[in-house]
């Protein structure tokens, strides 16, 4: 049914910040939930068609295997609110937020509080702006008024422009194998969320459908004579449950996003490194020789490498994939062949898949047991192509599946010394209606949970390596998911296609993820598939890789040739130092890495996000920030040599992090694009952690501190908090420290301050600060002159 003129909602009930309308057998539950999050579902007098939510999770790690109950509002602060009733018009509001309810069809207007006045930030459609069909046809939908001011951003990993205004999108979980990363959709991932900018008032809000099911979001495509401009969201299946996020800043809708949707899993510092992978050396039938090979290559040509990321070929037989098996041709010893790794320094990441096909050794008893996806009508497994076969998915909301597949994990893998898991091809393509689940014991149609799978899959696996190794912190990849799957897993933006294009759009792609709460990601450097990457092409990307809280280098090029640093000897001493550089850098990317877990920061961050202020900023281009200071400027066009980059206002100005040269804030900055180095600018008044030490394959655990130091021309103050820890221990145990730099800057000097708290023993008990070139002002550290560059004795071995 749709809601409009004559449908009369009344209030039923108020309780514990609920307020509950009726209309005939549809009732609208409207949650106070924090002074700046209200939220609205739609339920039949029979109830929910899902009852849980697996996506709220306000400031938590995890939530249960069976899932949250969709009433439960535990966690939120449950503020104080003012209602006023009029007997056509509800107007709920709390100091930030004001929601004014239309009861006859039961329209909604949103404000949200700034300077002491209320602005307008979002206006369901006048004409049946709610939509209820639980028939096969259609599922629920949402249509809001679209203003041509507005800018959208968000929704997950989606292609295209940063802003969506005029796109329309399935979110969708597939296999997008090779996609174009300007124009294919859906991909791998399910976040239907996104947020809306006016330009005209300058405030942003969110808006986040907490549905599972296969889902249309319609951007301003489309047009109909009979409604005004418009937007929507319409699902196949399941309840319409939206959350409205008042901003009004972007960047308060996104780091209250990611805390209303949990933790971003802390990994460890390892993870952080450069992994190699690539589909060639698993698939061929001296796989285990190969693998050696690279750790040979990795040593012989001084490359970096802290993990390996095992592609599913090692399940395989012939041409097919059999997760949970070794094939003991390719990989005649495999505990050795993990000691050698292990030995060398490298982690290993072993991929997985949750579908089994049908002549798995293990396909029979898991049928027998019930334990697939099912067909309601044929009571058998439901059958689903998969690559060159058919097969089974693993049914995850049955707690038999679920602990089968964690003593699975342990018993193939983590028992053979594997460190982590790979979870891949895991988008669930079922596309049968009579598709059901085990529902944890209330079947239910898979279509209603569609995106759940890869959750519970990655968190089966997240359990099975917390269990094996609870003093550790576990570490994960997922290539699909949905909202919550940032607390147990890295992620990447899947089988990207080689391409200048892709390395431009990768950049967008990324950065929606970013302000949709996935935080810890990377793209696969130099493209997955297509043909091998040009040597400019492939430096570049690795530039804009080492940049990236996860860099790999991964392919299964249509040539046969394998993306390895050393694939282009001229280009090779660049890309060496391009990953030391990398190295480098870890202090502030762990750092980053930890404050996304901590506060809920992107590493990842637009332009606009700290510079909103700046309208500049918004405008379509190829940069962003990681973490606060630092500012990427990847050359994405063949041959150039030089970068324009516009600075965002930041009254200090900028520094090129590799020239020393200042530019002042607010103008388009021509700086120098070598292809020895990264592009990279940092905000005047940053302190950059860095690892001095120099760095080999055969000794990567040299740490050596330095702090680089930009400062203010003028008199000026800033810090930084650097977090230390070691790398590894599970946090519960709260072994670490924080070593904050203070600097204040006048036209003669420059005065730094150092402090540590914390129980964690540094590795290292000297610091060195770095001034840029010409950089003439007296340095002064904790009441000492030094030198730019010497290093000063800080820490005992007892601090």
């Amino acid at each position: 049914m749709s809601i409009h003129e004559p449908y009369q909602f009344n209030l039923i009930e108020e309780d514990r910040n609920i307020l509950t309308f009726q209309h005939e057998h549809i009732k609208a539950h409207i949650f106070i939930l924090e002074k700046d999050i209200m939220r609205v579902l739609f339920s039949e007098n029979k109830g929910l068609k899902l009852k849980q939510t697996w996506s709220i999770a306000p400031g938590l790690e995890d939530v249960p295997f069976e899932g949250r109950d969709r009433f439960d509002v535990t966690g939120f602060s449950l503020p104080d609110y003012r209602t006023v009733k009029d007997s056509g018009t509800m107007i709920i509001e709390t100091d930030l937020l004001k929601m004014v309810v239309q009861l006859n069809g039961f329209k909604a207007s949103w404000y949200v509080k700034r300077k002491e006045e209320w602005v307008l930030i979002a206006k369901d459609r006048s004409t049946q702006a709610y939509h209820f069909d639980y028939s096969k046809s259609s599922g629920p939908a949402h249509y809001l008024e679209r203003n041509l001011e507005e800018q959208y951003f968000g929704f997950g990993e989606k292609t295209g422009s940063v802003d969506k205004h005029g796109k329309r999108y399935r979110m969708e979980t597939i296999d997008a194998m090779g996609y174009d990363a300007e124009f294919t959709d859906p991909l791998y991932k399910h976040i239907p969320f996104y947020m809306t900018r006016n330009q005209q008032t300058g405030v942003t809000f969110g808006l986040f459908y907490d549905n599972l099911s296969s889902s249309i979001f319609e951007m301003g495509s489309e047009l109909d004579n009979y409604h005004g401009l418009y937007r929507y969201f319409q699902a196949e299946d399941g309840d319409l449950d939206y959350y409205i996020l008042a901003g009004p800043r972007v960047q308060d809708v996104t780091e209250r996003f990611a805390w209303m949707t949990g933790k971003t899993i802390m990994p460890p510092k390892w993870s952080l490194g450069y992994s190699g992978s690539t589909m060639s050396y698993t698939d061929a039938p001296n796989a285990q020789e190969q693998l050696m090979e690279f750790l040979e290559l990795c040593r012989k040509h001084d490359i970096l490498c802290d993990s390996f990321q095992l592609s599913s070929g090692y399940t395989s037989i012939e041409d097919k994939r059999y997760v949970f098996t070794w094939n003991d041709g390719k990989f005649p010893d495999p505990e050795q062949f993990i000691r050698d790794f292990q030995e060398n320094g490298l982690k290993l990441c072993a991929n997985i898949k949750p579908c089994l096909l049908k002549d798995h050794p293990f396909f029979n008893d898991l049928s027998e047991r019930k334990m697939f996806i099912g067909n309601k009508l044929s009571q058998e497994a439901e059958m689903a192509q998969f690559w060159d076969e058919t097969g089974s998915y693993l049914d995850f909301t049955n707690k038999e599946t679920y602990s089968w597949w964690k003593e699975q994990v342990k018993d193939k893998l983590l028992s053979y010394g594997i460190d982590s898991t790979w979870n891949d091809n895991n988008e669930f393509e079922i596309w049968s209606r009579e598709a059901v689940c085990n529902g944890f014991g209330e079947t239910l149609d898979f279509e209603t949970i569609r995106a759940l799978h890869p959750l519970l899959m990655m968190k089966a696996s997240y359990e099975a390596q917390l269990e094996q190794n609870p003093e550790k912190r576990p570490y994960l990849i997922s290539r699909s998911g949905s909202p919550g799957m940032h607390r147990y897993v890295q992620t990447w933006t899947g089988d990207n296609r080689t391409s200048w294009k892709t390395l431009k759009y990768n950049i967008k792609m990324g950065i929606g993820m970013s302000l949709s709460g996935l935080y810890n990601f990377g793209h696969d450097v130099g493209g997955f598939s297509g043909p091998a990457p040009e040597p400019e092409l492939f430096v570049r990307w690795i530039q804009n890789g080492v940049m990236h809280p996860r860099f790999t280098i991964h392919s299964w090029n249509d040539d046969q040739t394998v993306n390895e640093p050393w694939m282009y000897p001229e280009r090779l001493p660049e890309i060496r130092n391009l990953i030391k550089f990398r190295t480098k850098l870890l202090p502030y990317f762990y750092t980053a890495l930890y404050e996304s877990h901590a506060g809920y920061k992107p590493i990842i961050r637009p332009t606009f996000y700290d510079f909103e202020h700046d309208e500049q900023t918004f405008k379509e281009n190829d940069d962003f920030m990681a973490g606060e200071a630092l500012l990427v400027a990847s050359v994405v066009e063949k041959g150039d040599r030089v970068r324009s980059v516009y600075l965002p206002d930041h009254s200090a100005g900028w520094y090129d992090v590799h020239t020393g040269e200042w530019f002042e804030s607010g103008q388009t900055a021509v700086i120098p694009a070598p292809l020895d180095y990264v592009p990279l600018l940092a905000k005047a008044g940053s302190i950059i952690p860095v690892n001095t030490a120099d760095v080999t394959f055969r000794d990567k655990n040299k740490d050596e501190r330095a702090f680089l130091l930009f400062p203010a021309k003028e008199e000026d103050e800033s810090s930084y908090r650097l977090y230390e820890d070691d790398g590894e221990s599970a946090l519960y145990q709260e072994i670490f420290a924080y070593v904050t730099v203070g600097m204040k800057t006048t036209d003669t000097d420059i005065f730094i301050t150092v402090e540590k708290e914390g129980s964690y023993v540094l590795p290292y008990e000297t610091v060195a600060f770095i001034l840029p070139v010409n950089e003439n002002r007296t340095l002064t550290v904790n009441g000492t002159k030094c030198a730019s560059g010497e290093a000063i004795t800080l820490f005992g071995r007892g601090d």
